[in-house]
């Protein structure tokens, strides 16, 4: 079994002028700190991670860095170009396959693509709307998974921050 977390990046600096790259845009101080508390409240409810996987959008990564750096256990980050915006479905389940001895991963991501995964890994009609910072379980047979998973939770920024404090 494979417990897959699947978290959305934190508040990130807005579009425009000053980031007309958008693969660019970093978190905001606000973002970054709320991500830290995010982690305080994953921390409070017992969960660890083996691996965190990341898109390489900076937003993503720096969401990673924050994650980790406030967890009591420090898992590796992996960069992995399937969870960058607009990727293929089966280049994120070949990258998670690329952990076998891992039994729980976090996977960073963007919106839509985020809550789309989340829908079709747990055989949902509809895709789940993930807030930024937000983070929800779904507990795999196996990767490929053989049918839907088990969305175990899904828990907003807000709660896992208030949990953390």
């Amino acid at each position: 079994m494979v417990q897959l977390y699947l978290v959305r990046h934190a508040i990130a600096e807005e579009r425009g002028a000053k980031w007309p790259d958008d693969t660019k845009r970093p978190l905001t101080k606000d973002g970054a700190k709320r991500m830290r508390a995010v982690a305080r409240g994953l921390n409070r409810l017992g969960v660890t991670f083996d691996i965190v996987l990341t898109s390489p959008l900076v937003r993503a990564r720096q969401t990673a860095d924050q994650l980790v750096s406030a967890l009591d256990v420090k898992p590796p980050i992996v960069v992995a170009s399937s969870l960058a915006p607009g990727a293929r479905f089966a280049d994120l389940l070949a990258d998670i396959k690329k952990q076998p001895r891992r039994e729980r991963i976090a996977r960073g991501g963007h919106e839509p693509d985020l809550g789309e995964t989340a829908s079709r890994l747990a055989g949902l009609k509809r895709p789940l709307e993930f807030k930024k910072g937000a983070v929800c379980r779904i507990d795999l047979d196996a990767v490929p998974p053989s049918g839907a998973g088990l969305l175990r939770w899904f828990a907003t920024p807000a709660l896992l921050r208030s949990i953390g404090r």
